[in-house]
């Protein structure tokens, strides 16, 4: 299949930030004061109004602190934050608090995803929109996990930047601080370039929803109780819409303490997430998956102290010609490389199924990998994950695992894995995630409902000795392994 030429993609993303001749207005200009006391939003939203009518242009913040509400943004808009400029999440009080959630169906994802005002900085049906600079969009202590919607009658903001159904969108520069249930929930945008971006928060970093030709680059994205940078296709816009044509490139994610990358001291003293496995901070398909992923590329990445790449379908989307290469990971808390097809399906009555066909994986470099739950690839009875080619991996694991660890939670025999209807521990439709698989019955790779899988020139190794072999296959047709090296520790 052709490659989408993302050079090109890359190129004329620039052009529309970089083009005229634009008016700048200093949102000082129209009252705001930016000294950390004020309530700003009516001032920058008075300036990105006046530059909208004007026919567009430059919405200038300069250093100070600007506390705010919800922040509109219109079509032809670049906000620019210098140096020093920090737009601070305020505090709801019995007077004020942020745009109300506007109405829409969250039958088939997370109310989160469903909604797009009640948060920092929002747009809809926008074009030609840059967040740009080297300052901070900080919601410390204010912007929620998701978990409460209001305080007595006053919304409370949930994310720092949301935005619905827009293109030519670029977020340039900025670095954004514990942002709430998302930092960046972009869902339906078209033609978007994340580059230098910094996110270091308390939920998800990136979610790219629904959105054609995506451009992520150069980012470091430290979440440790949520996905770093995800990419999903929900029903949120009430219609299946695929995200596709996406490269994510020299990007880094973790899952250090929050607010540690930031500062520099990145800190490791929380070991759990919510889900009470390790920390997450992983780059990841899923888990809300309706519309299909394709034409996915994701190259010269980094991963630390967080969850493995995790590729998922369970809610009808297909995923088909992704490409993963030269990614470098330390201190994996599960699996590795996690490929899942799911039958949880979260969507309209009668939706198609989901499928996987058409995943490489080549180059990655793994030390100090947590070895319950090996590398899956794990289809459903009836729907396998086809043709996925691994080749060129490395993989150092913990090991240290009994088959006495495994007896405990299969039964008698630790090679048995259940089925996923009768067992409801490793059940086709929970929420996809490695440790729900149990621990596996392989050191390196278990691949179960799966065919057409190639793995060349693995080189699998333990710290410790680990009991089990370091390969278990069930029901996987045609599969081919060459080249492959084992090393258990003794």
């Amino acid at each position: 299949m052709k490659r989408f030429n993302y050079t090109i993609l890359f190129v004329l993303l620039s052009l529309h930030i970089t083009s005229g001749f634009a008016a700048t207005y200093n949102v000082k200009d129209f009252g705001a004061m930016g000294n950390g006391k004020h309530i700003d939003s009516p001032a920058i939203n008075e300036a990105i109004d006046k530059a909208a009518e004007d026919g567009g242009g430059t919405v200038l913040i300069s250093e100070g602190q600007y506390l705010c509400y919800s922040i509109r943004l219109k079509s032809g808009i670049t906000l620019r934050l210098e140096k020093g400029a920090v737009i601070k999440a305020a505090q709801v009080s019995s007077e004020a608090g942020y745009d109300e959630p506007e109405p829409n169906d969250s039958h088939f994802q997370d109310f989160g995803h469903s909604h797009w005002h009640n948060s920092l900085i929002w747009g809809e049906n926008l074009h030609d929109v840059t967040l740009e600079g080297e300052g901070l969009i900080d919601g410390t202590d204010v912007l929620s996990r998701g978990i409460k919607n209001n305080i007595n009658g006053k919304t409370l903001a949930n994310k720092a930047l949301a935005l619905r159904d827009c293109r030519n969108v670029t977020v340039r520069g900025l670095s954004f601080l514990r942002c709430g249930h998302f930092a960046l929930l972009l869902t339906g945008v078209d033609d978007l370039l994340i580059e230098d971006v910094t996110a270091d928060t308390n939920r998800d970093g990136f979610d790219i929803d629904c959105c054609e030709r995506v451009v992520i680059r150069n980012c470091k994205v430290n979440t440790i109780n949520d996905d770093a940078i995800v990419l999903k296709c929900s029903y949120a816009l009430g219609r299946e819409k695929p995200t596709e044509h996406v490269l994510i490139e020299d990007c880094h994610v973790s899952g250090f303490d929050i607010g540690t990358m930031i500062d520099g001291t990145r800190a490791t003293t929380s070991v759990k997430a919510p889900d009470g496995d390790g920390p997450t901070g992983r780059i990841k398909l899923g888990t809300e998956s309706n519309g299909g992923f394709r034409h996915i590329t994701i190259r010269r990445c980094t991963f630390e102290h967080c969850r493995g790449l995790a590729l998922e379908t369970v809610d009808g989307a297909a995923i088909e010609d992704v490409s993963v290469s030269d990614i470098r990971m330390n201190d994996i808390c599960n699996s590795p490389i996690y490929i899942r097809l799911g039958d949880r399906m979260r969507a309209p009555e009668g939706f198609h199924h989901s499928s996987v066909n058409g995943i490489s994986i080549s180059n990655v470099n793994v030390k100090d990998a947590d070895s319950r739950y090996a590398c899956i690839i794990a289809g459903t009875n009836g729907h396998p994950v086809r043709n996925v080619s691994i080749k060129n991996v490395n993989i150092e694991y913990r090991g240290g695992i009994t088959l006495d660890d495994v007896r405990e939670q299969r039964g008698v025999n630790p090679f048995f894995i259940p089925s996923a209807r009768k067992a409801n521990q490793f059940g086709e439709a929970n929420y996809p995630e490695p440790s729900a698989h149990g621990i596996q019955p392989a050191w390196g790779f278990a691949i179960t409902h799966a065919e057409g899988i190639r793995l060349k020139n693995i080189s699998l190794s333990t710290k410790k000795h680990d009991e089990r072999p370091p390969f278990h296959l069930s029901d996987a047709k045609k599969v081919k392994l060459s080249k492959i090296k084992t090393n258990n520790a003794e």
